[in-house]
C-alpha cells in the first residue's frame, strides 16, 4: 500500500511498531533470567543471544479456554513463563488471554487465583443468560452500540451473551487496556487473531489474517496498521475521519469465539474439509444495521459463518504498481483476488470479520511475521494443516508428518526442527491427549489404587465432556482438563529445555 503523504492515521509499514520493539527490548531482560535459571547457564546471555519464546493457542470453545489455563499453570509451575515473548490466540482462547490480561502482573501471580474464578464460571448455571432480564440488556448494549456508530449483527448478541455467561456482570474491558500488563515487559504480548472475508467468497478462496495487539490492529499481507483504540472508527485515504468509542472486548470475543461454540453438533473442526465443495459458493453473512433481538437470535442460530463488520481502515488505499513483487505480501498471497487489485480489501466500506476456525484453526501467521524472529513455538493444538499452508506459502517452518499409527496413539509431546533451514522456527508440539496422566498425578508420582479414577479424562471420545459445544463443565470436569493439561507441560520439562538449549545454541552461533 502506497501513499505520497507520510502524515496519516494509518501505519503502512511491515516492521513491527515502536511500541512492540520497546517492550521486546523490556521483555528480553525476563526471558534472559528465565532462561539462566532454567538451564543452568554459568553466564548471563547477552542481547542478541536470547530466543524468542512463543505459545502458539486456538480454538475449540470452551475446552480450548480451560486447557489453556492448565498450560500456561504447567509453564509456571516450570518457572518458564517468563521465557515467552509472545502468547497467540483464536477462538475460544481469547477469552482466557482477555481475562488474564486484565491483571498487570499475572504471569507472576499464582494462577490458581484466576483458575479458581473461571472455574466458578464454567460450572455456573447459564440459564440467566436467557433470561428475560439478560435479554433486556443485551437488547439496550446493542442499541447503544448502533448509537455509537457501530454496525450490529448477531455477533455482537453473541459477545454480550458471552460476556454474561463468564463475567459477574458488564465488563468495560478494551484491547488497548492490556497495554498496562506490557510496560514494564512484565508478561508475554498477546496477539489475538482472525480472518477479514469477503460477499459472495468461501473462506478457502478468499481470507486475509488480521492481528490484533493491544497496540495495534492491522493486515499481515499489506504492511497496514491503525491504533488498537482507533480500530472500528471511519477511516479514508489512511485519514481519521469520525473516531468512534473503543469497543469493549466482548464485541471483538463475539467474533473470534462464534465458530466453534454454535456448531450445531459434537465435531472436530479439524475434520472440516480444507477445500469447499463448490467454488465460490456463499458462506459468508452480511447483517443488516437493524438489531431487533430475535431478528438476532434467528441469524444466529440459522448462518452456517457469521461475521461482524467494521469501518474498513484500508478504505481509499492504493497498492503500488509493483505490489506483487514484494515478497512480504506473496508470502501471504492465497486469495483468488490477489491478482486484481481492484478487487481487493482497499475498496470496501465494511471489514468482515470471522473466526480462524471457518477455514485453519491457528494462531499462527503473526509468529511467522519474519520482523518478530521467533526462534521456538509452543504449539497446543493439530499442526499438521498449519505445516501444509505454510509450506505452500513458502514461509519457513518444519515439515511435519505422523503416521497414521502415531497419530492414532499421540505421545504426550514432540520437537520439529528443521536444521537445513535456520530461519524456521522450532515446535514443540502438545497434542491434547491423556496417556501417562492416566497413571501418574505428578511427574514421577504413581497414583494409588484410589486415585486412578481422577487420571480417567476422556478428551477423544465422542462421549467426551469436553466436546466443543459444550459450554458448561462439571467441577470434576473442568478440575481434570486443567490437572492434565498442566501435567503434559511439567511431566515433559526435558524436551521443552532441549528445545529452550537448541534455540539458545543457535542464536550464539549465527552470531559468529
Amino acid at each position: 500500500l502506497c501513499l505520497r503523504s507520510k502524515k496519516l492515521d494509518v501505519r503502512l509499514a511491515f516492521d513491527l511498531c515502536t511500541e512492540e520493539t520497546n517492550f521486546l527490548q523490556k521483555r528480553k531482560k525476563f526471558v534472559a533470567s528465565a532462561l539462566k535459571k532454567a538451564l543452568n547457564l554459568e553466564q548471563d546471555l547477552q542481547d542478541h543471544e536470547v530466543p524468542v519464546v512463543a505459545v502458539m493457542t486456538t480454538g475449540g470453545g470452551t475446552r480450548a479456554l480451560t486447557s489453556l489455563l492448565g498450560n500456561l499453570l504447567g509453564l509456571q509451575k516450570l518457572g518458564l513463563l517468563d521465557a515467552v515473548s509472545y502468547i497467540t490466540g483464536s477462538s475460544g482462547s481469547t477469552w482466557t488471554l482477555s481475562h488474564l490480561y486484565q491483571s498487570s502482573d499475572w504471569s507472576h501471580e499464582d494462577l490458581s487465583g484466576p483458575i479458581g474464578e473461571v472455574r466458578r464460571h464454567m460450572t455456573k448455571c447459564k440459564l440467566s443468560c436467557f433470561s428475560l432480564e439478560s435479554f433486556k440488556y443485551y437488547d439496550k448494549e446493542l442499541k447503544l452500540r448502533k448509537q455509537e456508530g457501530y454496525q450490529t449483527s448477531s455477533v455482537d448478541f453473541w459477545g454480550l451473551l458471552l460476556e454474561k455467561a463468564l463475567n459477574d456482570g458488564k465488563n468495560d474491558h478494551k484491547l488497548s487496556d492490556e497495554r498496562q500488563a506490557l510496560d514494564q515487559g512484565q508478561n508475554p504480548l498477546p496477539i489475538y487473531m482472525i480472518l477479514n472475508m469477503k460477499e459472495r467468497y468461501s473462506l478457502p478462496e478468499f481470507k486475509e489474517w488480521v492481528e490484533f495487539t493491544p497496540y495495534e490492529v492491522g493486515f499481515l499481507k499489506y504492511g497496514a496498521f491503525i491504533r488498537a483504540e482507533d480500530f472500528g472508527s471511519q477511516f479514508f485515504m489512511g485519514r481519521l475521519m469520525k473516531k468512534l468509542p473503543e469497543s469493549r472486548i466482548c464485541f471483538m470475543q463475539g467474533d473470534m469465539l462464534i465458530k466453534v461454540c454454535t456448531q450445531p453438533r459434537a465435531v472436530n473442526v479439524e475434520q472440516v474439509p480444507f477445500l469447499p465443495t463448490q467454488n465460490n459458493e456463499l458462506e459468508t453473512y452480511l447483517v443488516t444495521p437493524e438489531c431487533g433481538i430475535m431478528d438476532i437470535i434467528r441469524q444466529l442460530l440459522t448462518k452456517r459463518v457469521l461475521v461482524s463488520k467494521f469501518f474498513n481502515f484500508l478504505k481509499g488505499l492504493q497498492l503500488h504498481n509493483e505490489y506483487l513483487q514484494s515478497k512480504n505480501f506473496c508470502i501471504w498471497k492465497d486469495t483468488v483476488l490477489d491478482n486484481f487489485p481492484n478487487q481487493l480489501t482497499q475498496t470496501t466500506e465494511f471489514l468482515c470479520l470471522a473466526d480462524t476456525a471457518g477455514y485453519i484453526d491457528i494462531s499462527y501467521p503473526p509468529l511467522m511475521r519474519p520482523q518478530r524472529k521467533v526462534d521456538i513455538i509452543s504449539d497446543f493444538s493439530p499442526l499438521e494443516k498449519a505445516s501444509k499452508y505454510f509450506l505452500k506459502q513458502g514461509i519457513p517452518f518444519p515439515k511435519i508428518h505422523l503416521s497414521d499409527e502415531e497419530e492414532s496413539n499421540l505421545k504426550e509431546c514432540y520437537i520439529f526442527e528443521d536444521r537445513e533451514t535456520p530461519q524456521a522456527p522450532i515446535v514443540v508440539f502438545f497434542p491434547l491427549v491423556n496417556d501417562t496422566f492416566r497413571t501418574y498425578k505428578e511427574p514421577g508420582v504413581e497414583r494409588g489404587p484410589s486415585e486412578l479414577a481422577q487420571g480417567d479424562v476422556d478428551v477423544s471420545s465422542s462421549a467426551s465432556p469436553y466436546c466443543i459445544n459444550s459450554f458448561t463443565y462439571t467441577e470434576e470436569e473442568f478440575d481434570k482438563l486443567v490437572k492434565l493439561t498442566s501435567y503434559n507441560i511439567q511431566n515433559n520439562k526435558h524436551l521443552i529445555l532441549q528445545a529452550l538449549k537448541s534455540a539458545v545454541e543457535h542464536k550464539k552461533q549465527q552470531k559468529k
